[in-house]
């Protein structure tokens, strides 16, 4: 019967726009329960002439150099055509903080984040991050706009950390004999201003109650050596290679990733609030059993032919 290792997380995340807008948040969570996570944000905002700030709170602290501006990447068309699911046109850095993108009979501004001076700032458990729409309004040609940025998803690090069982040392050795295989469940869950999960310093800015948050949607990339609760999920697709090289976070594992997606959508609740909850799980054989097992074997043959010797001994004497 296998071990069962359970870690669980709840976050509380915010984004709000100081100005007229309808705003859609994007989150794509690259998991590696072995090694560094990272998490992709998206922020689609409609109406940006009349916004003033983006502001997004994340449950964990990021520095400012952590942030890495990912829509540099996009001078790339076949990046922008796995991203948007649809063939772009783009004209890349049409000026030093935008890029300009035609695709599904529309056009939108992309907005590099790293040109803009944005501010991350510490606050309780987590990072605010404020982009300045203002100073951007002379370089915006469209009402719709794009920011888009990677940073390393800590929390999960945290999750997904391997910790040593310092339980009864006759149990732990139990433990090893009779359960060599270990099941670990991973559960995370996203809620996006949820007021109760959120710190003192964000809920009492008035203009966070009056965001207009219209849609929020989250991607899960996980390989297939971990199975993922999906009852959630509206649509499984392979990742697309073209971004397995150009894309993809330098040091995450590549070979059979699978992206999960999940959309929730609430016509009509402009409160803006959004759940997901997802977990993974893990089989794997336990180093220690299989090393306690080669100690055993070796113990055993040492001790046999030990015994085997001294047969014989007395066998000679006696013969």
């Amino acid at each position: 019967m296998a071990k069962k290792q359970r870690k669980f997380a709840d976050d509380g995340w915010a984004v709000w726009i100081d100005g007229e807008d309808t705003s859609t948040i994007h989150i794509n969570d690259w998991l590696n329960p072995t090694g560094k996570s990272y998490v992709d944000i998206a922020i689609h905002i409609r109406g940006i002439k009349s916004s003033k700030s983006l502001n997004v709170y994340v449950p964990f602290f990021i520095l400012d150099e952590e942030i890495e501006d990912v829509s540099l990447l996009f001078e790339n068309t076949k990046i922008l055509q796995a991203i948007f699911s649809a063939a772009c046109i783009v004209d890349y850095m049409k000026n030093p903080h935008t890029s300009e993108i035609a695709y599904n009979g529309k056009t939108v501004d992309i907005v590099h984040i790293s040109t803009t001076g944005f501010k991350a700032e510490s606050v309780s458990d987590g990072t605010l991050i404020r982009v300045d729409l203002q100073d951007l309004q002379p370089y915006i040609d469209n009402d719709e706009a794009y920011f888009i940025w990677r940073m390393p998803h800590k929390s999960l690090d945290a999750i997904f950390k391997p910790h040593i069982d310092v339980r009864n040392a006759m149990e732990r050795l139990r433990d090893l004999i009779t359960t060599p295989v270990v099941s670990e469940k991973y559960g995370y869950s996203i809620r996006i201003n949820e007021s109760r999960l959120l710190p003192e310093e964000i809920t009492r800015i008035g203009m966070f109650h009056r965001q207009k948050l219209n849609k929020a949607a989250i991607t899960i990339s996980v390989d297939e050596n971990y199975e993922l609760n999906d009852t959630g999920c509206y649509r499984i697709r392979r990742l697309e290679k073209n971004l397995y090289k150009a894309y993809l976070p330098s040091d995450y594992p590549t070979e059979d990733v699978i992206t999960y997606q999940w959309n929730q959508r609430r016509e009509d609740n402009f409160h803006g609030q959004f759940n997901f909850y997802y977990s993974i799980t893990r089989d794997s054989v336990s180093k220690g059993s299989m090393f306690l097992y080669m100690i055993l074997l070796l113990t055993v043959g040492v001790i046999g032919d030990a015994i085997s010797n001294a047969i014989q001994a007395l066998i000679g004497l006696f013969s």
